[in-house]
């Protein structure tokens, strides 16, 4: 490339100043809207789309007759053509930071001088099969054909523009076609929104119309910033500056939580979900109201996609937000309780089957649109945390009030027939190869999916067993299992099953399963049905959900009730921090204080203050250190509620499944204080 922005072909760019932004930025500003950012290193993206364009409208010649415009990524910003609104929302707004809305301007102003902004032109994009040694465009009388990106499988995007009655002329043989949609982005809207943002400056930010997206949608508040942004995208987000986290108000959690919040959009979808949402006249956008009228029109399209979740209690999400269920967002975890129907996976049975790997992977289970993935992610996500929302959610609480449905629903989904769920591994003490285990599993190969399997495998009702591949270096992973829940019971085969697997840790799904089937799920989700707990109280709170092991122990302690309430939270309650006991039982920092003086004083408990604790009582005895995500704890309390200590001696797993519900955890820590089996120093 020349000093002057040209090539041999003709300009690069025909704008002063471009070429010195078309580089590696320009992905970076499109990050979430395109796919293969990494394609998009280097420069001369913006210079092959204005290329494209000038070849597709004849005012562009390449230097060889065959060499066509050249390339700008790998091609899927012709997604663009009709949905060019998505991009000009994140070149707007505030949030966007100034050198990717340099580069954003930049593509719009491209944009406005193609065919693309031409509401008359008629245009198509797809796949096509070129001959080999084709042309990368043609061009004649009926029109022009031009392939963008690079060739998959044989296979190359296209776009093409018809200029006459006939189709225009083709590289090959189409595999896919389809007419490009036509909204917002006609060349005088994209040139007014780029005259107005560099005269007036962007958008100012308004979070009430944050509010208002999230109340129209029953997303979270960090989501609902992001996607009114135009910055829905799990690639972009992390990346949010100190200036970007200020304008959007949000705490590093809940940036971190709004990212996964739509896990399963594509590129595709986000374009779509913004494609038609500002106004006819860009100058709206800057309007007192302007803002709030296109989180209206974005909230209209996500129900029409997506569904309206649930709004639940901020406090509620906040607290969700903390909890951090890391398959989940906030937002589907809160979902998955309140509009579980809706819950790909959970409104309906799901069958699944056992797929040969496109990668050279061995086989693995799945379904049709992600639903088996996302059952499996509610799955892991809900069900060890089924205890917190049930204790730490107060009564009448909408997440807390769907635990009954929500189990209903898993058990319901688990007694599918046709529903496969991963198992583990096959532990190396029993076997190496589906043939080291036919004496277990049987010799009857797995015939369930589409298509035979790659792989030696094995099926005896209720375990699969799949063989594992080779790598590169030669290396043969071990069989993987997979089972149908609902021929687990306590039978031979499914003792067969858990004999012969390895650690559950990172496939709980059989535990999971057990738990939810078992008699304490069972009791917990009576006590949330169960109306005796006053509305807006809290099972953490003995004084309502144990109201006579409270009074009794008081009186045996010799202490008042609210003492002896805190005494029973502190031996049995994973988070009693002063915040939450505050929140659990309604107090005011002096009563919490007096109550905390009172066990002080008789010595059950020590006043201190330690790292992550977000306390200063604790119980007697020995305290053992955690680091994020874990909670640090008493030695004694650990030992109660089932947790074992890391090689290092700090507590390093997550809760196990409970064994009681509350009232009966808050009664057998009393027992054992009653036994003289209680903390001591």
């Amino acid at each position: 490339m020349a000093e002057d922005g040209t090539v041999a072909g003709g300009l690069l760019t025909a704008r002063a100043g471009v070429a010195a932004l078309d580089d590696h930025g320009v992905a970076v500003a499109l990050d979430g809207l395109i796919d293969g950012s990494g394609i998009w290193s280097g420069r001369g993206a913006l210079a092959g789309i204005e290329r494209t364009g000038r070849y597709l409208a004849g005012t562009w010649e390449p230097a060889a007759p065959d060499e066509g415009p050249g390339t700008a990524g790998e091609g899927s910003w012709a997604r663009f053509i009709g949905r060019i609104g998505a991009v000009a929302l994140r070149a707007a707004v505030e949030p966007t930071r100034d050198e990717r809305r340099r580069r954003l301007l930049a593509l719009l102003e491209i944009w406005a001088d193609s065919p693309f902004a031409d509401p008359e032109a008629r245009i198509r994009t797809g796949l096509v099969r070129p001959a080999d040694g084709g042309p990368a465009a043609v061009r004649d009388e009926r029109g022009a054909t031009v392939a963008v990106g690079w060739a998959a499988d044989g296979l190359r995007k296209f776009v093409d523009v018809r200029t006459g009655l006939p189709a225009p002329p083709s590289l090959g043989t189409i595999e896919e076609v389809t007419d490009v949609p036509r909204g917002w982005g006609s060349a005088g809207q994209v040139r007014r929104l780029v005259d107005l943002v560099r005269e007036r400056g962007p958008v100012p930010w308004d979070l009430h119309a944050v509010t208002v997206l999230r109340d129209g949608t029953g997303m979270g508040r960090a989501a609902a910033s992001f996607a009114l942004a135009g910055m829905l995208a799990a690639g972009y987000l992390p990346r949010l500056d100190d200036r970007e986290r200020e304008i959007h108000r949000l705490k590093l959690a809940e940036i971190e939580d709004g990212v996964r919040e739509r896990g399963r959009m594509g590129p595709l979808d986000r374009l779509e979900l913004m494609a038609d949402v500002l106004p006819e006249d860009p100058a709206e956008l800057w309007e007192p109201q302007g803002m709030r009228a296109v989180a209206e029109r974005i909230a209209q399209v996500w129900r029409e996609r997506y569904g309206r979740r649930t709004v639940v209690p901020e406090r509620t999400f906040d607290a969700v937000v903390e909890l951090n269920p890391s398959s989940l967002s906030a937002g589907r975890f809160c979902a998955a309780f309140t509009d579980h129907a809706a819950i790909r996976g959970l409104g309906s049975d799901l069958d699944t089957w056992i797929r040969n790997s496109d990668s050279g992977f061995r086989p693995f289970a799945t379904a049709e649109d992600w639903g088996l993935r996302d059952f499996d992610d509610t799955l892991r996500a809900v069900v060890p945390n089924l205890f917190w929302v049930c204790t730490e959610l107060p009564a009448g609480d909408p997440v807390r009030s769907g635990v009954p449905g929500l189990v209903r629903a898993l058990l319901e989904r688990l007694n599918h027939p046709g529903l496969l769920l991963d198992a583990g591994s096959l532990s190396r003490a029993v076997g190496h190869t589906v043939a080291d285990v036919r004496d277990r599993f049987g010799s009857h190969p797995y015939t369930d999916g589409p298509e035979p399997l790659h792989v030696e495998s094995a099926d005896d009702g209720l375990t699969v067993v799949v063989d594992g591949v080779v790598d590169r270096r030669g290396d043969r992973s071990q069989p993987e299992l997979y089972f149908r829940p609902a021929f687990y019971a306590d039978d031979d085969r499914s003792r067969t099953l858990l004999a012969a697997r390895a650690d559950s840790r990172h496939s709980p799904a059989l535990e999971l399963v057990e738990w939810l089937r078992g008699p304490v799920c069972a009791r917990i989700v009576e006590r949330v049905e169960d109306a005796s707990l006053p509305t807006g109280s809290y099972e953490t709170n003995p004084a309502h959900s144990a109201p006579a092991l409270t009074a009794q122990a008081a009186t045996e302690l010799g202490v008042d009730q609210d003492a002896a309430a805190l005494y029973l939270q502190l031996l049995t309650l994973r988070t009693p921090s002063d915040r939450n006991i505050r929140t659990w039982n309604g107090w005011k920092p002096a009563r919490h204080h007096k109550a905390a003086a009172v066990l002080a004083e008789r010595g059950l408990a020590v006043e201190d203050k330690r790292a992550r604790a977000g306390r200063r009582l604790f119980l007697p005895g020995e305290w053992i250190h955690a680091k994020k995500p874990y909670q640090p704890m008493e030695a004694w309390k650990a030992q109660l509620l089932g947790l074992e200590r890391a090689y290092n001696g700090r507590l390093a797993t997550p809760l196990p499944l409970p064994t009681r519900t509350l009232p009966e955890l808050f009664a057998h820590a009393w027992g054992l204080v009653r036994e003289g089996r209680g903390p001591s120093a």
